[in-house]
């Protein structure tokens, strides 16, 4: 009986279902490197997960490098696949020094630092936004030269963490200053990129947000779904609904592949998944805000991307990175329905007490998964000081209309209640978007 394919995923979090459940699909065997924020319990229980090795890649990435290397000379594996965002260039560095299926160093580099991007993005001819780059609070001065309205962000951030749009000169120090102190006390050197904090302030772009899920198979690239992310002004940017497919014209939509292509050879990403995030400026012209190597969300753009469009995004990922040609480059996948994605608000943020509403949500027959992310006592942060959205809501549907409905109607029926006598200590440890 030939053995079945092992892959070493890194710092998915075991309550995200979607990516554990395609390798069980798919037949692939786990080796999961848990997050610092995960259980062992819950991570021996994931599906497919049949080893766990703890490593510090963020700690002592040297020393997680060399275990992993031990580990594979013990008993080789397949492939390794980041599951968040930190863990991206520790997975490039991984497989070039193993001779694994992976993004080269180079390009892990650029796409973990919003700098880089827009540098490569404008040399390869690329839309890109006007752009200053901070290199230390009392520099704010520098992007005066930008028009107004403006975004700050920091350099090397995921999830619209310590993101703030500013319309006015007078709040543009106050803005800096205030992303500053984030990156500093969260983001500072945690990957082995940004030894350094620095900020990007950025010309505010108007128009619809968008994002791609795309799969890189040597050196080619399918962009395998289009979701709708809605009309997100600021100040803070908090992400709450997702649809796909995105309803808009055929034209437009080639153009955003066109973008995506063209922002995946300006990078020199040329192997994986990648989630690629852009703007609809005026509704028309599609603008690459950044991009990302993982399967998007904690693994829940994948939900979005294998209804919409039929592909089992994780799974095509996973034998991507295993070496292997992904299924969909010789068979066309039929779609299944429309997909939606909710993330429940933060709100005011607190101490949570209960998420009210949520078992009738979940007794819904349009909703197929429920995922509470944060349990009763967990002190959640609102933006720009962000430490996860409290739940996701994840629902299929027979129109971009019904869904639309379906997210208006969960609007109404989540509500979050936070204990009146403690707020949250913004130097918690922040997670990641699910």
């Amino acid at each position: 009986m030939p053995q079945r394919p092992k892959l070493v995923l890194v710092g998915l979090l075991s309550k995200f279902p979607w990516v554990y459940e395609a390798a069980e699909r798919a037949g692939i065997d786990l080796i999961l490197v848990p997050r610092g924020d995960d259980s062992p319990e819950a991570a021996r229980r994931a599906r497919a997960v049949v080893e766990l090795l703890p490593l510090d890649i963020e700690g002592d990435p040297d020393g997680a490098l060399a275990a992993l290397a031990e580990r594979y000379r013990r008993e080789p594996f397949g492939g390794i696949m980041a599951g968040n965002e930190v863990a991206v260039t520790f997975v490039a560095r991984a497989a070039a020094q193993l001779g694994l299926t992976g993004l080269s160093e180079q390009a892990a580099a650029v796409v973990r630092d919003k700098r880089s991007m827009r540098q490569h993005l404008r040399e390869a001819g690329l839309a890109v936004p006007g752009f200053v780059v901070v290199e230390d609070p009392d520099g704010w001065t520098d992007a005066l030269t930008l028009r107004f309205p403006v975004v700050v962000k920091p350099a090397n951030g995921h999830s619209s963490f310590g993101v703030i749009r500013v319309d006015d000169r007078d709040g543009l120090e106050q803005a800096v200053t205030r992303t500053w102190k984030l990156v500093e006390s969260h983001l500072g050197g945690y990957d082995g990129l940004a030894t350094e904090a620095r900020v990007l302030v950025e010309e505010y772009l108007d128009g619809p947000e968008l994002s791609a899920e795309s799969l890189v198979h040597r050196g080619q690239v399918r962009v395998c779904a289009i979701s709708w992310k809605g009309e997100l002004t600021g100040p803070y940017f908090e992400e709450t609904v997702l649809r796909a497919p995105a309803r808009l014209p055929a034209e437009i939509l080639a153009a955003i592949e066109a973008e995506v292509v063209g922002a995946h050879r300006a990078f020199g990403a040329t192997a994986g998944t990648t989630h690629t995030e852009l703007r609809l400026v005026g509704g028309v012209r599609p603008v690459v805000l950044e991009m990302a190597a993982r399967i998007g969300g904690g693994g829940n753009m994948h939900y979005l991307t294998h209804v919409s469009s039929g592909i089992d995004l994780a799974a095509e990922a996973m034998r991507l990175y295993l070496g292997q040609e992904p299924l969909c480059w010789r068979a066309e996948p039929v779609p299944s329905g429309h997909a939606g994605c909710y993330l429940v608000p933060i709100g005011a943020g607190g101490r949570l007490k209960r998420i009210r509403g949520l078992d009738e949500v979940r007794r819904d027959p349009r909703v197929e998964y429920v995922v509470q992310t944060a349990a009763p006592g967990s002190e959640l942060l609102s933006y720009p000081d962000w430490s996860g959205n409290p739940a996701v809501v994840l629902s299929r549907h027979g129109s971009d209309a019904d869904t639309k409905a379906f997210h208006d109607h969960l609007a109404r029926t989540l509500r979050v209640e936070y204990e009146d006598q403690v707020r949250a200590d913004p130097d918690h440890i922040r997670g990641e978007t699910p």
